[in-house]
Parts: structure tokens; C-alpha cells; sequence
């Protein structure tokens, strides 16, 4: 099976959407902006490719054009539109992509109602098909997932990180090396545990409320 091939000039959609990454291409006619917004939990990295954008971050403006790149951090207000005479063209990506995405805030800066979007909006394909019920009950158990991984881990890790300490301190980077990997493979399964536990998420939550 070969992997997919993506074109800025053709792709202009989301080509990738999992809890841990949403990355799209985007273009923007010039005008004035769309509004600003925040995340919660996820950095935005943006990349422009074609045309000139005008980026406002945490309060600051600048101009970004063809192979430049700027990011707005979880909780920094952004916005962003396209200035001169001809379309902007850029990739983005958001990490983590854990809905709601989006966070509005009114113009005395106050934090304004969650706002859920419909799976179809990040040119996803919706889950239709399971009943509610049972996704809320997957996203109950996958939360109990968490909490035993975490639990295991930290019960299998007691004891460890001095034994790390002790191994560097001693310049016995060797050791200290099986005994990170030994961690790592304590710690894999917790991190699984949460990226499942994003994904049943964003599967249940645009289907069980009004979504913007």
C-alpha cells in the first residue's frame, strides 16, 4: 500500500486528522480577517507558502510570506488574513486536535460558550453509525484506561528515576539508558491509553449537543 501525496495547489482541506495532529492547506482571499480565537490545549504552526498574511499573536502584528513560519502557543490569542492584491496560501497545523478546537472570547474578555464542530467541518468522516449510548460508554471505559495505565505506571516506576539519577551521577550513562527504555516502555501504553481516549471524544462529543 503506498502513502498519499499531497498538492498545496489542489488539497486546499484538511489532509490529516487525529487527536494528536489536525494539518491542513489553506487559502485566504484578502480582506479583512475572520476573527480571533484561542486554543486550549494545542500549538498552531503555520507556514506560509504563497501570497503575504498578516498575523496577529498574542497581541503583536507582523507579516509573513513564501517559506516562513510563525507559531501561536495553547492560549494565545491569534488571528490572521491576507494582505496585497492576490490570494495567501499556507499549511497549519494544530497539535493536539481535541475538540472544542476553538476558544472565543468577547470584547471585554470574557470567555464566551463552548463551541463543538461537526466532524464534517475538519473534512472528517462523522460517526453516524454507532449509537450514542455505546460511544459514551467507550469514552467511560477508555477514561478508566487512562487511569489504570497511569496507575501501573506509576506503581512499576517507584523507585526508578533515583536509580536513573544514581546511574548518571555515576557516569554509568549505560545503565541509565536500559533503565529510561524500561520507563519508556512503562510509559507507551499510558500515552496510547490517551490518544484512544481523544479519538472516542471527538468521535462522541459534535453528537451530543448543538454544534456551531
Amino acid at each position: 500500500m503506498t502513502f498519499e501525496i499531497y498538492d498545496y495547489r489542489a488539497d486546499v482541506r484538511n489532509v490529516l486528522v487525529t487527536p494528536e495532529i489536525r494539518s491542513r492547506f489553506l487559502r485566504i482571499e484578502p480582506g479583512p480577517s475572520a476573527g480571533s480565537h484561542t486554543h486550549d490545549l494545542g500549538h498552531e504552526v503555520f507556514l506560509v507558502i504563497e501570497g503575504l498574511a498578516e498575523f496577529e499573536i498574542d497581541g503583536s502584528k507582523r507579516q509573513v510570506g513564501p517559506g516562513q513560519m510563525c507559531v501561536a502557543l495553547a492560549g494565545q490569542m491569534h488571528g490572521v488574513r491576507a494582505v496585497g492584491d492576490r490570494p495567501m496560501t499556507m499549511y497549519l497545523s494544530v497539535t493536539p486536535h481535541i475538540q472544542p478546537t476553538h476558544t472565543f472570547w468577547d470584547v471585554d474578555g470574557r470567555r464566551l460558550p463552548h463551541r463543538f464542530a461537526p466532524s464534517s467541518n475538519y473534512d472528517a468522516e462523522p460517526d453516524t453509525t454507532t449509537p450514542v449510548s455505546e460511544l459514551l460508554a467507550r469514552l467511560e471505559a477508555a477514561t478508566v484506561g487512562v487511569m489504570e495505565a497511569a496507575r501501573d505506571a506509576a506503581d512499576e516506576q517507584r523507585g526508578v528515576a533515583a536509580s536513573i539519577a544514581d546511574a548518571v551521577s555515576g557516569g554509568d550513562l549505560e545503565a541509565a539508558g536500559e533503565l529510561r527504555n524500561d520507563v519508556y516502555d512503562l510509559l507507551r501504553p499510558l500515552f496510547e491509553s490517551v490518544s484512544t481516549l481523544g479519538k472516542i471524544w471527538n468521535d462522541a462529543s459534535p453528537r451530543t449537543g448543538p454544534t456551531a
